[in-house]
């Protein structure tokens, strides 16, 4: 047994002295030096979509502002309570690293990408990429106000001054008219594999990017009249024109590539959420056949709310739909629905797009229904009731735009409090627990605060104060 040790421990010494160069032990083989963009691209789109779905408290807290859900214990977040958690932080981060500088890289890659032989995909490629960057730099200045824009994204600048967030918005609207110029249907764009959202229609994308402009256009339509009925008037002919044309992301039923609110509450068996007694109230007043499409009854057939703010036992409350509990159930991250309460806004406004406000108000209503598995019947009846029906219901047109579109907004609950903060529409009465007024932005992250001080003092100067009541630049009311 001594010699076989001698023998085996003489030879591992010789291995070792014929090799010098030991360097290559350093190489990441599974780590790859050149990542392909249409990659980068789709885990962009994908990480975005993921945030705007969530039902992670740590990650969206959206729909419990805008009260369309109340929660079971946690009651930090309805309280208007985001720094415990450090939400913000998350928010900035996802939007910043995850999303924006992923989109950069594929943008930066695709010229060379010897995948691509056609001059038009590398085009459209490189424009689709940059119309998901304006789409994520609007969730930014929505969610913050005044962001690093012109040097964000530039890893040799640890400092980024903050820009102006009229201004940033100035620049994604010069961004997206040169995308759409770039863009030609008759070439291809990403692969169908990579494209997540319209599995390569190029066509699909150009309309996607119209629909952005002209609801970038009505976001500034309080604050600068004339920019937005340019926007909106150059836009319409070509955004969506029915649900087939929404931006979908399509969820599977196989982990890791399944809906985030499965992820979060039935995979994970958490029992956080019930139906809020806000949109709850609201949907029974007006009969609307959404209520049993939205949510179902509690475990003995009723549909009784929890309240916002205090605690509520699970079993005893309507809950979140089992539809969108579901492993593949999609998330939208812009549709119709949306383009046609923007249409019937723009014809109050006197902005010359087609049709009537009447028509685009009922369009929004009736393809909510039907897209929430509801029938024309239904939408029919609905429409017909007094306290509806665009002629005699309640309000002006902020008032009967803005109340249907926070019911269609169900289950999209950043687009949700981005709409409440823009119409004021309807009135929400804050938790008698709540810290704070009514949050119109997030304040900024902690790291921002201690690692990038200089430019965050002067950021949150001018918002007035880095506090949530603070308004983004465009809600004027």
């Amino acid at each position: 047994m001594k010699k076989c040790f001698i023998i085996s421990t003489s030879f591992l010494l010789l291995l070792t002295a014929c090799t010098k160069d030991i360097s290559r032990f350093n190489e990441q083989t599974k780590s790859p030096s050149n990542v392909p963009p249409s990659t980068l691209f789709s885990n962009a789109v994908r990480t975005l979509t993921d945030g705007l779905a969530s039902a992670n408290v740590n990650t969206n807290v959206y729909r419990l502002v805008v009260q369309h859900w109340a929660t079971t214990t946690y009651q930090d977040e309805p309280n208007y309570d985001f720094t415990t958690r450090n939400i913000p932080q998350g928010w900035w981060s996802r939007m910043y690293r995850d999303v924006l500088v992923d989109l950069k890289e594929a943008q930066r890659l695709i010229p060379s990408d010897i995948n691509i032989t056609d001059e038009g995909q590398r085009k459209n490629q490189i424009a689709i990429s940059d119309v998901m960057q304006v789409f994520t730099y609007s969730v930014l200045v929505n969610t913050f106000g005044n962001v690093p824009y012109t040097e964000a994204l530039d890893p040799t600048n640890l400092f980024p001054k903050y820009d102006d967030a009229k201004s940033i918005y100035d620049a994604l609207f010069t961004r997206l008219d040169a995308d759409i110029a770039a863009m030609n249907a008759s070439s291809a764009g990403f692969s169908a594999t990579s494209d997540l959202v319209y599995g390569g229609s190029v066509a699909k994308w150009i309309k996607f990017a119209n629909s952005l402009k002209m609801k970038l256009g009505m976001m500034v339509a309080d604050v600068d009249a004339a920019k937005a009925k340019t926007a909106v008037e150059a836009a319409d002919a070509g955004a969506f024109q029915s649900a087939s044309d929404n931006a979908l992301f399509a969820y599977l039923k196989t982990t890791p590539n399944t809906n985030p609110i499965w992820v979060d509450l039935v995979q994970s068996n958490r029992q956080d959420f019930v139906a809020a007694n806000t949109l709850i109230d609201k949907l029974k007043a007006l009969s609307d056949p959404r209520l049993s499409l939205y949510f179902k009854p509690n475990d003995a057939g009723q549909y009784v709310v929890g309240k916002l703010g205090t605690n509520n036992t699970f079993s005893d409350y309507a809950k979140v739909a089992d539809k969108v509990t579901a492993q593949d159930y999609p998330a939208l991250l812009l549709d119709y629905v949306e383009i046609e309460f923007y249409r019937a806004e723009a014809k109050e406004r006197g902005f010359n797009v087609a049709g009537t406000a009447e028509q685009h108000y009922n369009n929004a209503i009736r393809a909510s229904i039907l897209y929430w598995g509801g029938t024309s019947i239904q939408a029919d009846t609905y429409l017909g009731q007094t306290a509806v029906a665009y002629t005699t219901a309640t309000g002006n047109y902020k008032e009967k735009i803005g109340t249907q579109k926070w019911i269609a907004l169900q289950n999209r609950g950043y687009e949700g409090w981005t709409e409440y903060r823009r119409l004021d529409f309807p009135v929400l009465v804050a938790p008698t627990t709540a810290k704070s007024g009514f949050p119109n932005r997030f304040t900024y992250p902690t790291n921002e605060q201690t690692l990038n001080n200089a430019n965050y003092t002067e950021a949150a100067a001018k918002m007035g104060g880095d506090k949530v009541e603070s308004k983004i630049f465009w809600d004027k009311f």
